[in-house]
């Protein structure tokens, strides 16, 4: 009898490391987040023979990056075997990838700098970039940053910020646009908030318990978790600001302002001149996403090809979820464009 089907699930062309690496710039977190962290990596088949492009894969929210090891499907390979698959048939190229645990205790760290969750923009791009070069073959100025929804966010979020980082960057529903994809969600917030006191942190603690949570749960959860990324307060109860008020659902403008100069849509205006040093932007999204950002990222590229940037935008008949084939796809146009 074949044991085909039994093997070829859990095995790898190439190679999986998961090395811990102690972080200077995570260890003073003030939510008692490890600084120490595996840090999961692709090899590709017969790494040792070459240098090779780097990809950094950006998780979404509540999302690790071992998480894409996983087979979440049984009758799928995960992610990252997909890509080792098509590498090994030749019908994609080869490629290190890094996939980076940037969870934190609220689900996720949106890959910025926060005085309360840590500075994961800097463990990012400077801390893991600078050992991966110093790891493994790595090939000079052939390093790009690709995610999914907070990953893609995050994507974006470097391009900006962080020029001559990474010399490509690809959104996959990414972020942008908070008045789409963030504000709805303070709904749920204000109903789930008042079962608890008003307490996030007590939200926090019930919510990790539960078995099963619901739509309003996950959106509280969402919306605590961008707080602490983007209006975070040390000074205050709670260790950061929400630009709702919770008893009349008044909009906190100061506080949405703090929360605008983080959304792509905006910061491109005072960023956007960085993301003409890039090989290749992609930005994407399908038009049936459930948190509305077709709509604001097709102003987002309007706003870049007015400043005379070059952007890849794409649309796809989609929604938020389920997207594997998207990364795949664009794993071959980065690979390509770094050479």
């Amino acid at each position: 009898m074949s044991t085909e089907f039994v093997h070829a699930p859990h095995t790898f062309a190439g190679r999986v490391e998961l090395r811990p690496f102690e972080s200077r710039v995570l260890a003073d977190n003030r939510v008692g987040d490890p600084h120490v962290r595996e840090v999961p990596v692709y090899l590709p088949p017969n790494f040792e023979s070459a240098r090779w492009p780097v990809l950094f894969v950006l998780a979404g929210f509540t999302g690790r990056g071992q998480r894409m090891l996983d087979h979440g499907d049984p009758w799928k390979p995960g992610l990252v075997l997909q890509y080792d698959r098509l590498v090994a048939k030749g019908e994609l190229p080869p490629a290190i990838l890094v996939l980076p645990d940037c969870f934190t205790k609220v689900g996720g760290s949106q890959y910025v700098n926060s005085a309360l969750l840590g500075r994961y923009e800097d463990y990012v791009a400077d801390e893991l970039v600078a050992w991966i070069d110093a790891t493994y073959p790595t090939r000079v100025g052939a390093r790009a940053v690709v995610g999914k929804s907070s990953g893609g966010f995050g994507a974006l979020h470097f391009a900006l910020r962080r020029p001559g980082v990474f010399r490509a960057a690809a959104s996959i529903s990414g972020d942008c646009g908070f008045e789409f994809c963030q504000w709805p969600a303070f709904e749920g917030l204000l109903r789930t908030l008042r079962k608890h006191g008003g307490d996030p942190w007590k939200f926090l603690e019930a919510f990790k318990a539960k078995a099963q949570t619901s739509v309003d749960e996950f959106e509280t959860l969402n919306s605590i978790a961008m707080s602490a990324c983007y209006s975070p307060n040390v000074e205050s109860v709670h260790g950061f600001d929400l630009p709702i008020d919770t008893e009349t659902g008044a909009r906190r403008e100061d506080v949405w302002r703090r929360w605008l100069e983080f959304d792509p849509l905006f910061a491109c205006e005072r960023f956007g001149a960085n993301l003409k040093q890039l090989a290749l932007l992609h930005v994407e999204c399908g038009l049936d996403d459930e948190f509305n950002m077709q709509w604001p990222l097709r102003q987002f590229v309007a706003k870049l090809r007015a400043q005379g940037i070059a952007v890849d935008h794409e649309e796809h008949e989609g929604s938020h979820r389920n997207l594997d084939h998207r990364h795949l796809a664009l794993f071959r146009k980065l690979a390509h464009v770094l050479g």
